[in-house]
């Protein structure tokens, strides 16, 4: 029906323009345009969407539309024959753009959380339409000498910080964008623009495609031993849905190692299983990605090059903490020594379990999970399906990350059925602050989906700004296995402390307290942006938190002491494997965003190897945690040369930790100064001063080694 409505809009555009009766055809797209519902602000609680009236064919007509308004809006600022002021600038920048971020935000929950055919279509459609769009704001040569002249005069304006920041902020925009170059060099960068982003929304595409098709159909139950009975159940259903009646299916995570290999004894499957994910987007069908990777990388290292730089990452990093690649090299190169020592050290531990079996084998990536498994029950007499029965979603959701969320920060919170969501396994919670003042509303949608990308993340539908007088509105969404009707949503600690990282990241937008959209809550560097995220992660495991959430789903029963010490007795287990993957997928990122414009690559598998040999992280049982072909957040997600990030942040969240471990932990009091000092900051101030203000000294190695066990 959709596909219907899309070509009778069509079909009628082409009729009425053959005829030459421009007057039918505008009354026809004003009539269009009439009944969209994106083109007035919603009158819903805190102006979020009413899902139930959006159609995929409001999106294109929308967007069109946003475009001409905002090109409209930059045009009156930039041709303004009055003097340049704050006001006169960057208030109605700040202001522009209302009708495209509206439309945007919830095009971009769909296309990464409920997706299909038309919005995949529509994707790749716009995805160059809005580089262009965007390369139309940050290369307009009149805007930016405006911008210009109140940088130059920013000290003598009388402004207050967050002002100040705001020209500070859009200057280094401008001129990373390239609003210096010549104009030819901009017509170069603008193609290049177009094209990169064409090819990022393409790769999430194939690589969607990829990952759903990549499934492991089992014949016989027996294969699938190990596994706890709730997943095959869920594998059974699966292969109920695709037609594969009397057999099992086990769908791919976005990540090279997969859930169930932890628990499947028989190798064969786990081959299977672990080859399916390494190759998803390897098998030279129509969802192969690697010839897109390798033109991403070359107009990225075209773009740095036009730019001035010598490699993409060197022109990304400037707005970060980091600054710099050698920075960033520095930094992980000094981490390699010792979780490479550790790394060999487990090794040769799962090794000698693999001797003792009747059949000896030399340890696989595909066989790490299962025989570190073994490991971690024999060293901690510790059993992931024993530890399973106290982790029951909604439990870990209410009891845990909202327990702490008030312990800490005083919010409350009550679930709203009157939202329309986009899918019916979304739910919706509004939160107050104690004096009962709303702070805003929260989306979260925990279970997997075949429309849907991997892994997990936050984002904003609404920013919070007081200059548009917004409040937030914020959804997660994660990858969990829905359990079977009737059955309780069973996660593991990893699955927990995902929520509890997620919701972090949530808190970040929830507590802005900005005057500027473009400064608020998350828009941060990368590398601070994952700070708030990860240090919410260390209250999974606090005792108080704890106790409190950890409840056995039949008994009732809390979980016992001796398991919570069994827990946290192996928090450090496996942490060489754990941190050399991502350390892995780091270096990784870096190298392909570190080639200069005289690189040439044309065998993506072979610069993989190449770069993990490079850089001392080629450990054959050690695969990083993504390959080049199925890492979606450095191709498309935002995440280019900025993987790390994951890292340096893990830096600050430990030292963060370590100063509430040291004044008192899990109190109100310490909660509200890091909502003052972090979490209500976003880029107002430098992000080390943040860190220096709250902490009393710089960023520390120490208390990240010391939490991984490698000291």
């Amino acid at each position: 029906m959709k596909m219907k409505s899309i070509l009778n809009f069509l079909v009628l555009t082409v009729i009425l323009s053959g005829c030459g009766n421009n007057s039918k055809e505008k009354n026809l797209k004003d009539k269009i345009l009439e009944n969209n519902p994106f083109m007035k602000e919603s009158t819903l609680p805190y102006g979020v969407p009413d899902f139930t009236k959006i159609k995929d064919t409001d999106f294109q007509p929308a967007m069109e539309e946003g475009r001409k308004e905002q090109i409209a809006e930059i045009n009156k600022i930039a041709n303004n024959p009055e003097p340049v002021t704050f006001e006169n600038t960057l208030i109605p920048l700040e202001k522009s753009g209302q009708l495209l971020t509206r439309v945007n935000s919830i095009f971009g929950i769909l296309s990464s959380a409920n997706t299909n055919p038309e919005i995949q279509r529509i994707e790749e459609e716009e995805a160059p339409k809005m580089a262009s769009h965007n390369d139309s704001i940050f290369l307009n040569d009149k805007l930016f000498q405006k911008i210009e002249y109140l940088y130059d005069k920013r000290e003598s304006l009388s402004l207050d910080q967050e002002s100040k920041k705001l020209i500070e902020y859009y200057y280094n925009n401008f001129c990373m964008a390239g609003a210096q170059l010549p104009l030819e060099e901009k017509e170069k960068l603008k193609e290049l623009n177009k094209e990169e982003a064409l090819l990022n929304a393409k790769f999430s595409n194939l690589l969607m495609a990829a990952t759903n098709a990549g499934y492991l159909i089992v014949d016989k139950s027996e294969k699938l031993k190990g596994l706890p009975s709730s997943e095959i159940q869920a594998a059974s259903l699966k292969a109920d849905e695709k037609g594969q009646f009397s057999k099992y299916i086990l769908s791919l995570s976005n990540t090279t190692q997969q859930p169930a290999l932890q628990y499947l004894s028989n190798r064969e499957t786990r081959h299977e299983l672990f080859n399916k994910s390494w190759i998803r987007a390897e098998k030279n069908d129509s969802n192969d990605t690697r010839k897109v990777i390798i033109r991403l990388a070359r107009i990225r290292s075209e773009k740095a090059n036009l730019l001035g730089f010598d490699n993409y990452s060197a022109w990304n990093l400037q707005d970060q903490m980091a600054k710099t690649p050698e920075n960033v090299e520095k930094f992980l190169s000094d981490l390699i020594p010792p979780v490479t020592k550790k790394a060999k050290e487990e090794i040769a531990d799962l090794q000698k379990v693999i001797n003792k079996e009747k059949v000896k084998f030399k340890l696989e990536p595909w066989d790490w999970n299962y025989y570190s498994e073994i490991v971690r029950k024999k060293k901690y007499d510790l059993d992931d399906n024993e530890i399973k029965p106290y982790f029951e979603l909604n439990k870990v959701l209410k009891d845990g990350v909202f327990y702490t969320a008030t312990k800490l920060y005083g919010i409350t919170f009550k679930e709203r059925h009157d939202i329309p969501v986009y899918n019916k396994d979304v739910r919706v919670f509004e939160i107050f602050n104690e004096d009962s003042t709303a702070v805003g509303l929260f989306y979260c949608d925990y279970y997997k989906r075949d429309n849907k990308s991997g892994g997990a993340w936050m984002d904003n539908i609404i920013t919070q700004s007081k200059l548009l007088n917004k409040k937030p509105v914020i959804y997660n969404v994660c990858n969990f296995t829905k359990p079977a009707p009737g059955k309780p949503a069973l996660i593991s600690y990893d699955d927990v402390v995902t929520m509890f990282h997620e919701f972090g990241h949530a808190l970040h937008g929830f507590f802005a307290n900005e005057q500027y959209p473009s400064l608020s809550g998350t828009n941060v560097a990368r590398d601070f942006v994952e700070f708030p995220s990860q240090f919410n992660e260390h209250w999974a495991l606090y005792p108080d938190v704890l106790k409190n959430y950890a409840v056995h789903y039949k008994t009732g029963e809390k979980m016992p002491q001796s398991l919570i010490d069994k827990i946290k007795k192996s928090s450090t287990f496996n942490q060489g494997y754990n941190f050399m993957e991502l350390l892995a997928a780091a270096e990784l990122d870096m190298q392909w965003h570190t080639i200069t414009i005289n690189d040439s690559i044309t065998d993506v598998d072979k610069f993989e190897k190449e770069a993990l040999k490079k850089t001392k992280l080629n450990l054959p049982e050690i695969p990083p945690r993504y390959r080049s072909s199925y890492f979606l957040h450095i191709w498309q997600n935002g995440y280019a040369s900025g993987y790390y990030a994951y890292i340096w942040a893990e830096m600050l969240d430990n030292d963060a930790f370590a100063w509430f471990n040291d004044n008192g932990g899990l109190t109100r009091e310490n909660g509200q100064r890091f909502r003052d000092m972090i979490l209500s900051k976003g880029n107002t101030e430098d992000y080390l001063k943040m860190f220096n203000d709250f902490t009393g000294h710089d960023p520390r190695i120490e208390p990240l080694l010391k939490h991984r066990g490698l000291e």
